[in-house]
């Protein structure tokens, strides 16, 4: 893996896959809460044949040693984001982002604009996750302020079961049902994820709650990819449309029997989906 420094001596970790092409735009892959640069990888190795692919490693993320006291808000990753354009990609970027990493795509955008930027692929996100009386379209459709500070306190309490809570009480039976029997496939989240930063996540998922990007959709002016699953643990298809609606130009697809990780259940049908995506973009 590269390394990049940041203002606040944080190392982002990244790797880069293919050459820059005069024509086509690198593909920057943002991975969602918890996770790491593996979650993309078995997507960046095909797609470097056609394009110059980054990803990374989001800060507090990926198993490295960070700092105890290092920003973890959603603006301060848009910033990371920016000076790894601004270093690894000499053309405009296509950025794809599953669940956090959608919103961290949105926080870049309402910081930094589109001018560095050809496109944007948005997997599985609300841009307001918390929900309200007037907001039905966040997590579980149910999710209130009441619901994020229980959900807060019991990442202190413990933080990788809070994790598979998450996952298991919500809109997906099947996923409710592993964690009851405690699937094999539950096990190894569970050893995985109590093995991770806990407080550096919580203050996270702090800054990741309290945003709304709702407001922002229809001012982006790049073309857009979204995909979304239809049994997705979070969010209904009701959500997938109205940010279609919200959105000036995209393009929507619903993945069948996939969860809030569409990619991961159809890995040729998303690896075709985006290159044929950014092939139409150009630079």
């Amino acid at each position: 893996m590269e390394t990049l420094q940041t203002p606040d001596n944080t190392a982002l970790r990244f790797v880069s896959l293919g050459d820059e092409l005069e024509h086509y735009p690198t593909l920057v892959f943002l991975h969602g809460w918890t996770a790491n640069v593996r979650e993309w990888l078995p997507f960046a190795t095909p797609l470097s044949e056609h394009f110059h692919t980054l990803c990374w490693d989001a800060r507090g993320h990926g198993g490295h040693l960070y700092d105890p006291q290092i920003q973890m808000d959603i603006g301060t990753m848009a910033d990371d984001l920016d000076l790894l354009l601004e270093h690894h990609s000499s053309g405009k970027a296509v950025l794809i982002g599953h669940s956090m990493g959608a919103l961290t795509g949105w926080e870049y955008i309402r910081r930094h604009g589109t001018d560095k930027l050809a496109g944007f692929c948005i997997i599985d996100q609300s841009p307001k996750l918390v929900t309200d009386e007037t907001w039905r379209l966040g997590i579980y459709g149910d999710f209130n302020q009441q619901y994020n500070q229980g959900f807060l306190q019991r990442l202190d309490e413990d933080f990788a079961e809070a994790v598979l809570e998450l996952v298991a009480n919500g809109l997906n039976p099947r996923s409710r049902e592993n964690y009851q029997a405690n699937s094999h496939g539950f096990q190894q989240m569970r050893e995985y994820l109590q093995q991770l930063p806990g407080p550096l996540l919580r203050d996270c998922w702090r800054s990741l709650s309290s945003q709304d990007y709702r407001d922002l959709l229809p001012s982006i002016d790049v073309p857009c990819l979204q995909i979304y699953g239809d049994s997705s643990q979070f969010y209904s298809q009701e959500l997938a449309q109205w940010v279609f609606q919200q959105l000036p130009d995209s393009r929507l697809l619903t993945y069948e029997k996939a969860d809030h990780s569409p990619h991961l259940w159809h890995k040729d049908r998303f690896v075709y989906d985006l290159k044929q995506f950014c092939l139409g973009l150009g630079r």
